[in-house]
C-alpha cells in the first residue's frame, strides 16, 4: 500500500494472485522491504542481504563437513539479478580468503534454472581433474529488484518471488565418498532462447514509467511445457528401464495406427516412476507446479514437497531445489539406494534436469526443523482474502481511498 502507482483494479488484481499463489505468511523478503524502501534500494541493499546469507549458510556447511576453506578447489556463485564489481565469488573468496590458485565462476542472468548450469560446470571439471572439493553458493537477490510500479505481468513477481539461498559442496574425492549424501548419475540442459516465444516469456525490464521488475509473460506455462518435454525426451533414455521406454514406443505407434482400444482416448503417457523414486521440481508457482504434475502423470504425494516449499519459502529462484530437497529429508523420504529426479526451470528460456542416487538414509530436519511436523498442513490458503476482502466492496478506482485508520498487521 506504500506503491503510489496502484489503484484499486491493481489491488483486486493482486489480492487475486496472492490467494491463488500457493504462498503462505511464513516467506522471507530483503530488510529493506521492512524498513519500507523498496522503491529505492541501495547499491549496498543487495550486498548486504547476499552477505549476510553467505556467511550463515557457508560457515554451516564448512562446520558440518568439517572441511577447511583452504580446502576449495571450485566456488561456482550463481546471482541472477545481481552484478557486483569486485564480483560476489571475489567477495567470498576475500572473506573466507580462499587459495590463489582456485577455479571461480561468478554466474549471473541464468534465472531460476541457475543451479543445475553450476553442477555442469563442476561436472565437467571433475571429468577432467581428480580429487577436487567445489563449493557451489545459488541465491537471488530481490532488494534491486522490487517492483514498485502498476504494470500487472510484472506486479506477479513480488507475489512469487521470496529471499532464500543454498551452498552445497560436491566432490569426486574417494576419501569424502562415505561423506556423501548423494552421487550425480546425469544431468540434461534444454536452451529454447532462439524461440521468440519462450525468450520473452519472462525477462528484466524496465516499464513504460521506468521502473525495474521481472515480466513474467501469460505465454510462460506453455514455453515451460515445450521446454520440459524436450528436456525429458534427451533424459528418459538415460534413466528409465527399457522396459518402460519400450511400452510407451509400442503405445505411440498403436495410437498412430488407430489400434488402440481407446480411439480417441487420452495420449499414452510414460511413466517415470518406473525408474525415479521421487522427483524434486522447481517451485516457480502453482501453475507450473500443477502443469508438471499433470505432464508427468504424478501424484499429490509426489508433488507435496514442491507445494510445501511453495508455501513456506515461496520461489526462491536457484536455491528452491534444495528447499525441496531438504523437505524430502526432513520427511525420511530419501532412503539409500533411492534415485531423485531433479526438473528446473529458467529464464531464456532453460529446462534443466538431473538424476541423483542416495547414497544412505537421510533424517536432517536441516531448514525445515523447526516447522517439519506442521507440515503438510490442512489447507494452504492463505488468509489474504479475510484480511483485503473489503477491497471488492468499492467499484469505482476513481473515488477509492485507502481508509486513514486501516493498518496492516
Amino acid at each position: 500500500m506504500r506503491n503510489k502507482n496502484l489503484g484499486l483494479n491493481e489491488y483486486k488484481f493482486l489480492l487475486k494472485a496472492a490467494v491463488s499463489s500457493g504462498i503462505g505468511e511464513q516467506t522471507y523478503a530483503p530488510r529493506m522491504v521492512f524498513h519500507g524502501r523498496e522503491a529505492c534500494p541501495t547499491y549496498e541493499d543487495g550486498i548486504l542481504e547476499m552477505e549476510e546469507f553467505f556467511h550463515d549458510s557457508i560457515d554451516k556447511l564448512f562446520k558440518r563437513n568439517k572441511i577447511s576453506p583452504c580446502e576449495i578447489d571450485v566456488l561456482v556463485v550463481n546471482i541472477s539479478m545481481l552484478a557486483t564489481m569486485p564480483s560476489m565469488a571475489a567477495r567470498i573468496i576475500n572473506y573466507y580468503k580462499l587459495r590463489e590458485d582456485i577455479k571461480v565462476y561468478n554466474l549471473t542472468g541464468m534465472g531460476c534454472s541457475a543451479s543445475l548450469i553450476s553442477l555442469n560446470i563442476i561436472e565437467n571439471i571433475f571429468k577432467n581433474e581428480k580429487n577436487k572439493v567445489a563449493l557451489v553458493v545459488t541465491s537471488e537477490s530481490l532488494s534491486p529488484n522490487w517492483y514498485s510500479g502498476s504494470d500487472r505481468s510484472m506486479i506477479l513477481s513480488n507475489c512469487l518471488f521470496r529471499s532464500g539461498g543454498c551452498a552445497i559442496l560436491l566432490t569426486n574425492k574417494l576419501s569424502l565418498k562415505n561423506k556423501a549424501m548423494f552421487k550425480l548419475k546425469q544431468l540434461v540442459r534444454v536452451h529454447h532462447g532462439a524461440k521468440d516465444e519462450a525468450y520473452d516469456s519472462c525477462a528484466q525490464r524496465e516499464d513504460n514509467q521506468g521502473n525495474t521488475g521481472f515480466h513474467l509473460d501469460k505465454k510462460l506455462p506453455k514455453a515451460a511445457s515445450r521446454a520440459l518435454v524436450d528436456n525429458l525426451k534427451q533424459i528418459a533414455p538415460l534413466i528409465l528401464p527399457i522396459r518402460e521406454l519400450l511400452r510407451y514406443s509400442i503405445a505411440i505407434f498403436m495410437k498412430k495406427m488407430n489400434w488402440s482400444s481407446t480411439k480417441g482416448g487420452p495420449k499414452p503417457m510414460i511413466n517415470f516412476k518406473t525408474g525415479v523414486d521421487h522427483i524434486c521440481l522447481h517451485t516457480g508457482g502453482k501453475a507450473v507446479i500443477d502443469g508438471v504434475g499433470a505432464n508427468l502423470n504424478l501424484s499429490e504425494h509426489d508433488l507435496e514437497p514442491a507445494r510445501m516449499t511453495l508455501h513456506r519459502f515461496g520461489n526462491t529462484s536457484a536455491s528452491s531445489l534444495w528447499y525441496v530437497l531438504g523437505y524430502m529429508e526432513a520427511k525420511k523420504r530419501l532412503k539409500k539406494g533411492d534415485t531423485m529426479l531433479m526438473i528446473s526451470f529458467g529464464a531464456g528460456f532453460k529446462c534443466n534436469s538431473c538424476l541423483w542416487e542416495v547414497l544412505r538414509d537421510l533424517d536432517d530436519g536441516n531448514v525445515w526443523k523447526d516447522c517439519i511436523d506442521y507440515y503438510p498442513p490442512k489447507t494452504i490458503v492463505n488468509p489474504f482474502m479475510a484480511q483485503f476482502g473489503w477491497l471488492h466492496d468499492h467499484e469505482d478506482p476513481d473515488t477509492f481511498t485507502i481508509p486513514d485508520d486501516y493498518f496492516i498487521s
